[in-house]
């Protein structure tokens, strides 16, 4: 299992990552922003600081939110947790978050 921190994604935006899709094989997602999650209090013990990541899909299918397999070519392949937060003529914006 990995352990990601925001420096891992920071210089990876606007690439593309490979997301297994069950039922519909594989699509593509590509990093629109990798940004720290403010935090009014930090509490400790925290192993990192918390961060987001916003992904597009430009498919039509509206992906539910779940575990999926996702691979990139220079961070290997691991499992990320997406909700789909928006949509727009360019498809959907799904975020995962890192606390």
């Amino acid at each position: 299992m990995q352990f990601f921190q925001l420096e891992h994604f920071a210089s990876y935006v606007n690439e593309t990552f490979r997301v297994r899709i069950d039922q519909h094989g594989e699509t593509d997602f590509v990093l629109v922003e990798a940004a720290p999650i403010p935090q009014g209090k930090l509490f400790p013990g925290m192993v990192r600081t918390p961060f987001s990541l916003l992904f597009r899909n430009e498919s039509a299918v509206l992906f539910p939110q779940r575990i999926y397999d996702m691979t990139h070519g220079k961070l290997g392949q691991f499992g990320v947790f997406l909700v789909p937060i928006a949509r727009d003529k360019s498809g959907f914006v799904y975020q995962a978050v890192f606390n």
